[in-house]
């Protein structure tokens, strides 16, 4: 065989090694890639979407697909197995149908949550009684707790929110909430109140913004240091919830979101209060002792 024949034989090998070389890197870096889908609440959901494309940012060919609807439908999504994470601001075991025994609770942050009024109402604070009497209909008036004459319009979010659960549970006490409008999401209930003269609703802290008048309870100001103490009683964690143990992309982006490059970043800078920051912790039942 020529020398000139010889060369060309092994010029092609060479590219035909390299092409195939090339294909098992693209497949190597496809395959350490993928999606996931989160639903649940929107509460939750901004710190998700920013951590989620964070971490997309910083891990090539994959992608975090963040969904709202609710806590609710987080749980009942991932109780179902028809996505990865279920984001809920309640535990598990306290939404109606849902078996919390194969859930795994991953608990993120904490969010404080708090009445938000249009800005034209001319109240800043209520006590706990006036606030009841407020979302039962008893009064419908804020010329009635010291506002202006003005109608009271409530705006309610759906049933299955953890926002509300967590509201009634805290702020009302338990109290009955009389039938009005419902929204399922926290940005919707913002605009609608800043927007609608005499309304009233409640949001996380990371949705009260300069639009809406938050409203402080007995006194006391919704803010995340009280939130630690549970001077502000009105707050939940932020669960992430998988149906058993977490594998992969999943258990991945929960290490990333739960770490302290996130902790101490995106977690704060979004209104939320990092787990580290509470100095007590509470369960289901609601007993509160000192954090560990």
């Amino acid at each position: 065989m020529s020398k000139r024949r010889v060369m060309t034989v092994a010029l092609f090998l060479i590219a035909i090694g390299g092409l195939l070389g090339l294909g098992y890197q693209t497949r190597n870096r496809s395959s350490a890639g993928g999606s996931i889908t989160t639903v649940g609440s929107t509460a939750l959901q901004p710190l998700v979407e920013a951590a989620g494309e964070q971490f997309s940012g910083e891990h090539l060919g994959v992608f975090i697909n963040v969904q709202g609807g609710g806590s609710g439908t987080g749980l009942s999504q991932i109780q179902e197995g028809a996505v990865a994470i279920g984001n809920s601001d309640v535990f598990a075991e306290e939404q109606a149908g849902i078996h919390s025994r194969h859930l795994v609770d991953h608990r993120v942050a904490v969010v404080g949550i708090v009445p938000i009024v249009n800005k034209h109402v001319g109240v800043t604070s209520l006590t706990t009684a006036q606030l009841q009497k407020v979302f039962d209909g008893t009064y419908t008036n804020w010329s009635q707790v010291g506002g202006k004459r003005v109608p009271i319009t409530i705006v309610n979010r759906a049933q299955g929110s953890g926002t509300r659960a967590t509201f009634e549970k805290w702020a009302l006490r338990g109290h009955r909430v009389k039938t009005a409008q419902e929204q399922d999401s926290s940005g919707m209930v913002r605009s609608i109140v800043s927007t609608t003269p005499g309304a009233i609703s409640y949001v996380a802290f990371s949705y009260a913004n300069n639009s809406v008048q938050k409203v402080k309870i007995n006194g006391v100001t919704p803010s995340n240091h009280n939130v630690t103490i549970n001077k502000w009683p009105v707050w939940s964690y932020e669960h992430m919830y998988t149906n058993g143990r977490a594998t992969g992309v999943t258990k991945s982006f929960l290490d990333y979101v739960a770490s302290p490059k996130i902790q101490s970043t995106l977690v704060r800078q979004l209104g939320y209060i990092s787990i580290s920051q509470m100095q007590i912790q509470r369960d289901v039942k609601g007993h509160i002792e000192t954090a560990r």
